[in-house]
């Protein structure tokens, strides 16, 4: 079967050098395609657009096919001809008669998706090589008001919104795919200890509820100042890095088969004074203590044991300070390819640069781009939030999803919304005068029962239960753990 050369007479510029990466011969045969069967457009309609064709003529042709196509109206060389007789491209190329040769010069159908993808492939190659140029050419111009820094982020925004663009739709698979999919998560969780179908926490009572943290699921944790937002973060990362055991996975790839490789981007603190909370944990001595210096040398001996034992800990930090979303998706992908990733934790959203002006658009480009990340990636992405003050103002300070700040589309990418309460924190601060003897009595009663306890509220999960996990919250060591329940042996609480 012939193809057609090109129509004007000129030879393919493909492969010279001198001239920007295309197909003519391509764009032709994928539009006679179109022309001589309208059906043909929706199985390429999903790769390619009339922006990606390097005719302007073809784009043009294949715009009005499309919209004619949608409207369910013929596309056809007779039908095309009424809009394009103006057309001084068309003309060029010999008017409406190279609709005609377009068409009856069509190959089979079959070959389409692979010159639509051909023509897609090509158009990025293009961009890649324009942006290489814009790239260069602003680095060659030396500007106070533009930093090689700078240049250097707006490069990777750009890049990373030319990767999103590449990221083809995967499309409607059968249901046997489906179904096997599901089974597998179902037996993996059959087959692992403790029956959890994700990452565990280590927390039990979180895991019961959450079934373990779930591959491309976004989880935002959020909570007022000085609930411990970070510290929970902190603990599940930890957990899951100390838990990391590497091995063979069902379908025959290497991977974590327990706990796993943690990335954590600390925005606000530092990755020493992360580094410090962690060990504070692992060695049970003080954070204050160790920040103060202020260990006898047992203490000392017992930090430096925990220090070694995390030495090879799979926890990764990144402390840059305001980084924008698609640095931020840019350096997760590189630690994935070169150490593994199958935790991200972002503390927290509301520091990370989006590229908008408004500050909801910013938040809500933030929050998909976080969540975009977690399915690109295949693995939990855990994201602390802040919440509005109006928290405050109640008489009830549990927070509820109305809280989020700034923007609803935060509860809305998220799989899963989680809050972070201590009750001791607003008790402490309720004290009542020293004359009142029966509010005093009364306050040191709850001050009792709320001592070293916290509560997960679980506002959302798109896949299981809400409501709320009591743990235990050992404020000098800055640590969650497991609550004993009365009902257990030994009663009273205890963190492990």
């Amino acid at each position: 079967m012939n193809e057609i050369t090109s129509f004007d007479g000129a030879s393919p510029e493909t492969d010279n050098p001198d001239t920007m990466p295309h197909s003519v011969e391509a764009e032709q045969q994928l539009l006679g395609a179109i022309l001589t069967n309208n059906d043909v457009y929706d199985r390429v309609a999903s790769i390619i657009g009339s922006q990606h064709f390097y005719d302007p003529v073809h784009a043009r042709i294949y715009e009005i096919a499309a919209a004619r196509i949608a409207k369910n109206a013929l596309a056809s060389p007779v039908t095309l001809k009424a809009f394009m007789e103006d057309d001084e491209g068309l003309k060029e190329l010999g008017g409406p008669a190279y609709l005609v040769r377009l068409a009856g010069a069509a190959i089979s159908a079959f070959a389409v998706r692979d010159y639509a993808q051909m023509i897609y492939d090509l158009a990025i190659r293009r961009q890649l090589i324009g942006l290489g140029r814009d790239i260069s050419d602003k680095a060659s111009r030396v500007d106070v008001a533009s930093e090689p820094r700078e240049q250097i982020v707006e490069a990777e925004q750009q890049l990373y919104k030319l990767s999103e663009q590449g990221q083809t739709e995967s499309g409607f698979q059968s249901f046997l795919r489906a179904v096997t999919d599901a089974v597998n998560v179902a037996n993996a969780a059959y087959m692992r200890e403790g029956g959890l179908a994700g990452i565990s926490t280590d927390l039990v009572d979180m895991d019961k509820m959450l079934g373990g943290l779930h591959k491309s699921d976004l989880l935002i944790l959020a909570g007022r100042p000085s609930m411990g937002k970070t510290s929970l973060a902190t603990n599940i990362a930890f957990n899951v890095a100390k838990a990391y055991k590497r091995g063979k996975l069902p379908d025959g790839t290497e991977g974590a088969v327990d706990g796993g490789v943690v990335g954590f981007f600390s925005l606000e603190m530092s990755a020493e004074q992360l580094a410090g909370r962690i060990l504070a944990e692992a060695s049970e001595i003080s954070s204050h203590k160790i920040r103060q210096g202020d260990m006898d040398e047992t203490e000392f001996r017992r930090f430096v044991d925990a220090a070694k034992a995390l030495e090879a800990c799979p926890l990764f930090i990144d402390d840059t300070a305001a980084i924008p979303i698609a640095q931020l998706a840019a350096r997760a992908r590189r630690l994935k390819r070169t150490h593994g990733l199958d935790l991200l934790i972002v503390d927290y959203l509301q520091l990370v640069r989006g590229t908008s002006d408004n500050r909801v658009q910013e938040i809500g480009e933030i929050s998909m781009g976080l969540k975009a990340i977690a399915k690109e990636l295949n693995i939990p992405v855990i994201a602390l939030s802040q919440l509005s003050r109006q928290v405050e103002s109640r008489e009830d300070k549990r927070p509820q999803l109305s809280d989020l700040r700034e923007s609803g589309s935060i509860e809305q990418d998220a799989d899963v919304v989680m809050f972070v309460y201590r009750g001791e924190y607003y008790k402490e601060r309720e004290k009542p005068g020293e004359d009142d003897l029966a509010a005093t009595e009364q306050w040191i009663a709850d001050m009792e029962r709320l001592h070293g306890k916290a509560e997960v509220i679980i506002g959302k999960q798109r896949h299981g239960p809400i409501g709320t996990v009591e743990l235990s919250f050992e404020s000098q060591f800055t640590r969650f753990g497991n609550l004993a329940k009365s009902w257990q042996q030994g009663g009273g609480e205890q963190g492990f």
